[in-house]
């Protein structure tokens, strides 16, 4: 199983999740396509948490976390491999997404206490940023 296999258990609660598309990684002198999967419109990255929330930064000029707050005012539609996602929007491309996994905490109920929660938050290439949250075992 590799990282991002993992991190969709929810066994790597730890690290975040970058996609990045290729208009990001394209040309890009860290390196970042060497230390991810390529997927079909760009990367996507298994990182510590600290160190991917830097990468984050690095490569979209936000900070993930306020990116987060913003888009879990809207909901959407993202892939389960994290590779991108359906703007609720427009048919535009997904820019990057940023991810993590929350721990099943049974005293929270809802979805949490179904499992591990994975947090997936997509921006469109529109400027739309959006969210979905699902149980790790149902990422497939």
């Amino acid at each position: 199983m590799d990282k991002r296999e993992q991190f969709l258990a929810g066994e790597r609660p730890e690290d975040v999740a970058l996609f990045l598309s290729d208009s990001f990684v394209e040309g890009d002198g860290n390196g970042l396509a060497k230390h991810g999967k390529t997927v079909e419109k760009g990367v996507v990255l298994v990182v510590e948490g600290d160190q991917g929330r830097s990468v984050f930064k690095t490569a979209t000029g936000m900070d993930a976390m306020g990116f987060a707050k913003q888009a879990m005012g809207t909901e959407g539609t993202i892939a389960r491999d994290l590779s991108g996602g359906d703007c609720p929007e427009c048919d535009g491309d997904s820019q990057f997404v940023f991810a993590f996994a929350e721990e099943q905490n049974e005293e929270v109920g809802d979805l949490y206490a179904e499992g591990d929660v994975i947090h997936a938050y997509s921006y469109c290439d529109c400027g739309t940023a959006y969210s979905e949250k699902w149980v790790a075992d149902n990422a497939e």
